[in-house]
């Protein structure tokens, strides 16, 4: 197992790219940061090359919905264009979400769809959507990772809103480079099950991400059983990446150690 760190997350007093240099110094190269349109993105990618690090994920945060047939058009071009910058700067997995979630007055806002689509209808589109993207795909060496969104912090609805839902859109796709992200913290928020889903959906997920409920900081400041869910994947012979998409609760040395200690 290998983790991952989270720049949106960690070392927040500090710029994004000087970021970079503070997770090297902790052994961690494999870096996620969101919202690729938002950030220097050459610059970060020039920085995580001086450090020996990688880009391991991002995503688009105006790829509009693919549960919404307005925007097909949008998503297949936004797709295009986050493949393009991917291959660009070496980025190797990018994150797929039925719906847009915009930021409106300091909220989480599902974007309205262009219709009154039935939940049937937008399903139907969004796998027709993901077959025409992974056509675009499957012409890189991009992953592409689903996950479902906790709707708890979320005004509106958000179709894939959970790991069941999520791992059936992987199924149905049924693609070498369309993966499962297992993400506790969001399937703890929206309808627990951590263990059963992790049987029941295994092989489908290369990541596992971890953060604690209800703070979303390491393991041990919540009601997450971490010891368990470890040993749960040792039996299970995981040996993919541990995604540490969570805010320390103190220094980011000391939450570091606290997950190596779990995961030991």
């Amino acid at each position: 197992m290998e983790f991952t760190g989270y720049l949106d997350f960690w070392f927040t007093d500090r710029p994004l790219i000087e970021r970079v240099e503070a997770f090297a110094k902790l052994g961690v190269k494999r870096l996620d940061v969101w919202c690729w349109r938002l950030i220097d993105i050459a610059g970060l990618a020039a920085e995580c090359k001086r450090n020996g690090s990688i880009i391991n994920s991002t995503f688009d945060h105006a790829m509009g919905s693919l549960a919404d047939p307005g925007d097909n058009e949008l998503t297949l071009r936004s797709w295009a264009e986050t493949l393009e910058m991917a291959v660009k700067y070496d980025v190797e997995h990018l994150f797929i979400f039925s719906n847009q979630i915009d930021i409106i007055d300091g909220k989480e806002w599902t974007k309205r769809l262009s219709g009154n689509y039935s939940e049937g209808v937008q399903y139907a589109n969004l796998i027709n959507q993901t077959e025409k993207i992974m056509k675009l795909v499957e012409q890189t060496n991009v992953e592409v990772w689903v996950e479902g969104l906790n709707t708890f912090p979320i005004q509106g609805d958000v179709l894939v809103h959970d790991h069941e839902v999520a791992a059936d859109w992987v199924r149905r796709i049924d693609h070498p480079q369309f993966r499962l992200a297992f993400d506790c913290y969001h399937q703890q928020r929206t309808a627990g099950n951590l263990m059963y889903g992790m049987e029941a959906y295994w092989g489908l997920y290369p990541t596992f991400h971890i953060g604690d409920v209800p703070t979303r900081q390491e393991p041990g400041t919540g009601e997450i059983n971490f010891p368990n869910l470890v040993k749960k994947l040792k039996e299970l012979g995981f040996d993919g990446l541990i995604g540490m998409e969570f805010k320390p609760s103190t220094t980011e040395a000391e939450a570091f150690e606290k997950v190596k200690a779990i995961f030991a």
